[in-house]
């Protein structure tokens, strides 16, 4: 049985893609800092899937404790979610930012270097296009200044990633997600961020619950149909699947260069007013919102074409915009 590190796997899109790792016979292994993520998600991994992964409570900047672990455990791949992912306080933090997002990454990849150990999957995101030329947005199309620095450190984490693979042999895919959202079905895990939510979806689960007291949209200027930002919103177990499809080809040596990128989205764009109409219509709640002024380092409209993922990984999305929507109300409900 193959043991698999998942960094930051208590967390929204790393807690289901241990689901899917463990009901596809992975060995997990989980370190996570719990800075933006809770214990209590550990036992429902396990009430879902009737298996406990091993957990470590590391921070990963911490380059001795990086290294202790490595000695301690034998790791057959990692995927490697830990980071901090909000645009906007990226742009209020971004030394945060470069620190967490750059520094853990390098640790890890010095460890599989000096460990001689392979299979890496990256998380990785579609902001690495910026405002991208064309729609739908290929893996052809150019990397673009980043519009945040979050943006910038899945740009400079796909470069370092690029030149270890050339230098020490290393194979390892970066899967640049568009918008991850939902829940799992069971509604047991789900996107829980502390604090104020900084994604959208959240917000409105939130507000629909009368946790918020209004949601704001931020900009309707755009030049979209409706004015508002468009995304590609991807449900997460769709995304979470995404990441065992991938991990199976390096396993199976069946990647055809030892960096590979491949584009995780749905193929469609959704307005931020579409998705509000979406959800209101789905769960049958009214949200109370407005539009406000654009947020710093938002793009006008990204959505992927996803035929080289679809070719390539043998992988393509199964839920609906509704599922995923209905999904997320669910696991708000429960909360």
């Amino acid at each position: 049985m193959k043991k698999i590190l998942v960094t930051g796997g208590l967390g929204f899109i790393g807690s289901h893609t241990v689901v899917e790792l463990l009901n596809a016979n992975f060995d997990v292994v989980i370190i996570d800092d719990l800075s933006n993520s809770k214990i209590e998600v550990l036992d429902s991994i396990q009430e879902i899937t009737g298996k406990k992964p091993d957990f470590f409570n590391i921070d990963l900047r911490v380059k001795e404790k990086v290294n202790h672990f490595f000695s301690e455990n034998h790791i057959d791949g990692i995927i490697h979610f830990a980071a901090f992912k909000a645009v906007g306080e990226s742009v209020q933090k971004p030394l945060d930012y470069y620190e967490n997002n750059i520094g853990s990454l390098v640790y890890l990849l010095q460890e599989m270097r000096d460990r001689k150990l392979d299979n890496f999957i990256f998380s990785s995101s579609c902001t690495v296009y910026g405002q991208a030329d064309e729609l739908p947005i290929t893996e052809n199309a150019p990397i673009k200044p980043a519009e945040s620095p979050y943006g910038n450190t899945k740009q400079i984490g796909e470069e370092i990633i690029k030149d270890t693979c050339k230098a020490n042999g290393l194979n390892a895919i970066a899967l640049r997600y568009f918008n991850p959202i939902g829940a799992h079905d069971t509604a047991k895990i789900g996107e829980l961020p502390l604090g104020v939510p900084q994604n959208l979806i959240p917000y409105v689960t939130q507000t629909a619950a009368g946790i918020r007291e209004q949601l704001s949209i931020f900009g309707d200027d755009y030049d979209t149909p409706d004015g508002t930002a468009i995304r590609d919103y991807i449900h997460v177990v769709d995304l979470a699947k995404a990441h065992i499809a991938a991990l199976q080809r390096l396993i199976e040596k069946k990647n055809d260069t030892n960096f590979e990128f491949f584009n995780v989205g749905t193929g469609k764009g959704s307005s931020v007013l579409e998705i509000v109409k979406a959800f209101e219509n789905t769960t049958q709640q009214n949200l109370n919102y407005k539009i406000v002024g654009r947020r710093e380092g938002d793009v006008t409209a990204a959505y992927a074409d996803t035929t080289i993922a679809n070719e390539q990984l043998g992988w393509k999305t199964e839920k609906t915009l509704e599922e995923a929507l209905l999904s997320a109300w669910k696991w708000q409900e429960k909360q």
